[in-house]
């Protein structure tokens, strides 16, 4: 019996483990249901937010430029272009506004306005560097663009001095279209020709000689547009004198504080600045920076200009075909750099829609469309050279050999509040020709800055 006891009791403890296997497997099986159930709704909502993300670039795009002029328009219509065949459904309202003390001046004026108001556009044009940095990003204006850059794999294919021109405290708050060389020398073969020169002039001393004979013919040498003062134009010219009067490291001096603005270099620099004006268009006062290119293609206008290299896209615009290029006096070995870039204003009214067209403006399709027609060339280390013209496709092996330099004039070298006394400094010694006043401004404008410190 109590063998027979203990085969009933194992044949009840038999049948009892059957039935606890079954419902763990029950519920084992209604375990796996529930994750399974789990990742379809996740999956579905995750695509529903992927979707909702998407549908988020919509209505509109409000872009803030001051390119007005040919060349430019149609450069950044290309982008557009680009833009709207991928976004349909976006509308993109250009407010492109020109004029103003500086360049950009208007725009800039309203930009400030709506920025300080929390009232921004959704993206803008600005110069790559302290312009950027000084007037908004330190303010707390601005949106880093890692996110975009990481997901564009643009710390690859930039190059790292850009990047960190782009860059505040590691992080980049731009994202550039393009490189622009400001140290060219633009001439005219035919007008130089009739004053029996042959060959554009390398060095200050040259110039001075030419620009000697052009005058005994009546043809003005260089071409400068001071109109309303501040116009920015000398500036420009500026910043190239110094460079070849001091070389690379003592021009960088003058924004870390190494080199002073009362330095007999800056001295020197600002005499040749007012020498120039001595061979200009007689009408420089009275002549703006938008009409400048007008005035050097015409049939009595100036044998040579120094401005950046947007210059050959206005030029191309205008099918005007005898015109060269070679760098200003002095300049030969320096890359004298700057950059048009757009960022990204917190609390941007249609974020998703700007995000979309900066993206659109570091893609390698958006450069390409873009550069060939501004006359600049591509930030991206993969542009297609085939599609550059023959100046683009030097600028593109100088950009790599020379040495680079901050502009002074777009922004990339100074903060713009100085940039504006600076531009008033020159806007004075171009009706006034003290050389020594100038000089003063500038190291007036220097101090109240805060360069070097």
């Amino acid at each position: 019996m109590p063998i027979g006891s203990s085969v009933a009791v194992n044949d009840s403890v038999s049948d009892k483990f059957p039935k606890n296997e079954e419902k763990k497997k029950v519920k084992s099986m209604r375990g796996i249901r529930l994750l399974l159930l789990f990742v379809l709704v996740a999956s579905s909502v995750l695509a529903g937010c992927q979707a909702l993300k998407k549908d988020k670039v919509g209505g509109e795009l409000e872009i803030f430029s001051w390119w007005t002029s040919g060349g430019e328009v149609e450069a950044l219509n290309a982008v557009y272009a680009i833009f709207s065949e991928e976004y349909p459904n976006v509308t993109i309202n250009n407010a492109a506004l020109a004029g103003g003390q500086g360049q950009g001046g208007n725009m800039k004026a309203l930009l400030e306005t709506r920025m300080m108001g929390g009232e921004p556009p959704d993206s803008f044009q600005v110069h790559l560097g302290r312009e950027l940095i000084d007037s908004h990003v330190i303010a707390g204006r601005m949106e880093p663009l890692d996110f975009i850059y990481e997901d564009m794999k643009l710390y690859d294919i930039f190059p790292k001095d850009v990047i960190d021109i782009a860059s505040y405290e590691g992080h980049p708050y731009a994202m550039p279209v393009n490189i622009h060389r400001s140290n060219c020398l633009w001439y005219r073969p035919s007008r130089l020709a009739e004053a029996g020169v042959t060959e554009p002039p390398a060095t200050w001393d040259d110039f001075f000689i030419v620009a000697e004979k052009l005058k005994e013919k009546g043809i003005p040498a260089i071409a400068i547009a001071e109109q309303g003062g501040a116009g920015g134009f000398s500036g420009h010219m500026l910043e190239n004198i110094l460079l070849s009067v001091m070389g690379a490291d003592k021009y960088r001096g003058l924004f870390d504080g190494k080199t002073g603005w009362d330095d007999p270099d800056v001295t020197a620099a600002l005499k040749i600045m007012d020498k120039c004006y001595t061979y200009a268009n007689p009408d420089y006062l009275s002549t703006s920076w938008g009409d400048i290119n007008d005035r050097f293609v015409s049939d009595d206008g100036p044998a040579m200009m120094i401005m950046g290299d947007w210059t050959h896209g206005v030029l191309m615009s205008k099918g005007f075909k005898d015109y060269h290029w070679t760098t200003a006096p002095g300049t030969s070995d320096y890359f004298m750099v700057l950059s048009d870039s757009f960022g990204l204003p917190k609390n941007a009214p249609h974020r998703a829609n700007a995000i979309a067209f900066l993206k659109i403006l570091g893609s390698k399709a958006g450069q390409d469309a873009f550069n060939p027609i501004k006359g600049s060339i591509p930030v991206r280390t993969d542009g297609d050279r085939s599609k550059y013209d023959e100046y683009l496709n030097s600028a593109m092996d100088d950009f790599k050999s020379k040495i680079g330099t901050p502009s002074i004039q777009h922004g990339a070298a100074v903060k713009q509040s100085f940039l504006l006394d600076y531009d008033i400094a020159l806007a004075d010694l171009a009706t006034n020709h003290d050389v020594v006043k100038a000089q003063g401004l500038m190291v007036e404008a220097a101090k109240v800055a805060g360069l070097g410190q």
